[in-house]
């Protein structure tokens, strides 16, 4: 075993490592918030889930804005300036939000922070498929979602000891870690952005936000983004309806639903780099389907099933379909982009999360609050039949186009290897 460790580690840069580990801070500071801040809110300002739920939603849709401009600038100025940049500003306002006593000074603040702190995430999933060779590239997403997962493992354990004495103390906390995670990004990992994005005259920075216009003419990408889409509104009520629905429908407690995601996360630790290292060689549209097709069985089966035993069964299914869909999907976006507007793709990929975490959790709130609850999961398979079809066509449509070698593959090539 350790043989195999060391192995993996070698077949990866050093950079890519240092970016796992400072991901794994990063996040493991995030962990120690998030399952809290809903609780943090509504106690702090004597509101209610409304309140809540709307400072959520400031935080996605000027979240979605702020990534949208943060892949342009990466494309334009570089990965590594902007990722700090996002860094020092999270670190900034995680201390501003834990020190905030006026609920609508708390609304600007949201904006604020949704807007820049975002700003880093498209140059951190570039830098990946900067590091890595396409052949890679799944993998190496893998590998930071273990890295997430170990987080999510460790983090709301400490944050849950630690907010019964002060939620200031979690916002330190993740401040400290976001600043620890910038000194790791300025100490151990360069520039990644590719030299031939720097090819040509320098263009304005309105003509590089421009150019998500030509992510939107790319038809294939579309489709693949809007296939994911559809595939992302299903599996975000996990985190949202699910827990309601198996409470108040099949009575399952806080407890028992609890222990289901630690289940999801335990085997993502344990399996998600053996998993995507088997599925590479296989066409990656091919794989979203199977992964679609996985969420389809498991997301359904919650409106025919009743007892722990087969609601952990159905949740083993959908975590066997996330290890495929989450890190194939994040290759696939990175292949389709061209090397010179891969922080733009990246970015607009994000979309595919950005829009069903707005409209997700409310259209099913709709629906459990004034229909059968089950007609959640029936919808819900209908719309993972859907992606399993799309992801299909799109596999026949750009075949040809995703199985070709990316520019950074032909230079890195012998001349000779793909003359015809």
């Amino acid at each position: 075993m350790l043989r195999r460790f060391r192995k993996t580690l070698a077949e990866y840069p050093r950079p890519f490592w240092s970016l796992v580990g400072a991901g794994f801070i990063d996040r493991l500071g995030g962990t120690l918030i998030i399952p809290f801040f809903a609780l943090y809110v509504t106690e702090r300002f004597g509101v209610g889930m409304t309140e809540a739920g709307i400072l959520l939603g400031i935080f996605s849709i000027f979240g979605l804005a702020g990534s949208m401009v943060g892949g342009a600038l990466a494309d334009r100025f570089g990965r590594r300036s902007l990722l700090l940049f996002g860094l020092v500003i999270s670190a900034l306002s995680s201390i501003s939000m834990g020190l905030v006593d006026n609920l609508a000074a708390f609304y600007v603040l949201a904006a604020f922070v949704g807007l820049l702190s975002d700003v880093g995430s498209p140059a951190r999933q570039a830098m990946v498929a900067d590091l890595l060779p396409e052949e890679q590239r799944s993998e190496g997403f893998g590998i930071l979602r273990v890295s997430g997962n170990l987080a999510w493992m460790i983090g709301p354990t400490i944050g849950g000891f630690l907010a019964a004495r002060s939620y200031l103390l979690l916002f330190i906390l993740d401040a400290i870690s976001s600043m620890i995670t910038a000194g790791i990004v300025y100490a151990m990992i360069p520039e990644t952005k590719p030299e031939t994005a720097e090819a040509g005259e320098p263009e304005s920075f309105l003509a590089t936000l421009g150019g998500y216009a030509t992510a939107i003419r790319d038809l294939a990408f579309l489709g693949f983004v809007l296939a994911s889409m559809v595939l992302t509104t299903v599996y975000l009520q996990m985190y949202s309806t699910l827990s309601v629905y198996l409470r108040d429908v099949r009575g399952l407690p806080a407890q028992g639903f609890g222990a289901l995601l630690s289940a999801n996360a335990t085997m993502v630790v344990l399996f998600q780099f053996w998993l995507t290292r088997r599925i590479s060689g296989y066409p990656q549209l091919l794989m979203m389907a199977l992964g679609a097709g996985l969420y389809l069985v498991g997301f359904t089966a919650y409106a025919f099933v009743d007892g722990f035993v087969f609601f952990l069964a159905a949740m083993l299914i959908i975590t066997l379909g996330e290890m495929i869909v989450i890190p194939v999907g994040q290759a696939l976006a990175a292949r389709f982009a061209p090397e010179a507007m891969r922080g733009r793709y990246m970015a607009f990929f994000g979309l595919s999360w950005a829009v069903p975490s707005t409209i997700g959790p409310l259209a099913a709130g709709l629906i459990m609050d004034h229909y059968d609850p089950r007609w959640v999961w029936y919808i819900g398979g209908v719309l993972c039949g859907v992606a399993v079809l799309a992801f299909l066509a799109l596999h026949a449509r750009t075949k040809d186009r995703l199985e070709q070698p990316s520019q950074s593959e032909r230079e890195a090539a012998p001349d000779h290897q793909f003359l015809v």
